[in-house]
């Protein structure tokens, strides 16, 4: 569960094959890739497939917003709408075990706006943000593995 994606991807003219914060300085696809080597993940569709293969739904807490300061920070993120319909839809239509956040603010947004089911699980990964700057690549991708690995899905 993401916040909501860089000014790239929401712009007029987003990346080919963009998908899921897949804007290059993001670092969420790189450290897809890290964790499954053996995965294709170029186009779309292959992202797109993995995250089925996964049984894992993905989706941003904010369906739209502002950005003040043309920053993509969340704390620019100004009169926010958040997806509740998609949100609620996918926790209320799938045994959910777990919520993967990519942040721990991510997950506070979401502990505000959203009700949680009782058998799932919160965790925090560190934010796939190069703003995030606090971790290397390299920590980041370490820190999502163990994590995956926890959960069977590595």
């Amino acid at each position: 569960m993401g916040s909501f994606p860089g000014s790239l991807s929401t712009g007029s003219a987003p990346p080919a094959d963009d998908w899921y914060y897949g804007a290059p300085r993001n670092q969420f696809w790189p450290i897809m890739r890290k964790l499954y080597p053996a995965r294709e993940l170029d186009t779309r569709l292959q992202k797109m497939q993995l995250f089925s293969d996964l049984r894992m739904a993905v989706s941003d807490l904010i369906l739209s917003c502002e950005r003040t300061r043309g920053s993509n920070l969340d704390e620019n993120l100004k009169n926010r709408v958040y997806n509740t319909e998609a949100v609620k839809g996918i926790l209320s239509r799938n045994p959910v075990e777990r919520i993967l956040f990519t942040g721990k603010g991510v997950r506070r947004e979401f502990e505000r706006h959203f009700h949680c089911p009782e058998s799932a699980s919160l965790v925090d990964l560190p934010s796939p943000s190069p703003a995030y700057f606090k971790m290397s690549l390299a920590s980041k991708t370490e820190a999502w593995h163990a994590v995956f690995k926890a959960h069977g899905l590595a």
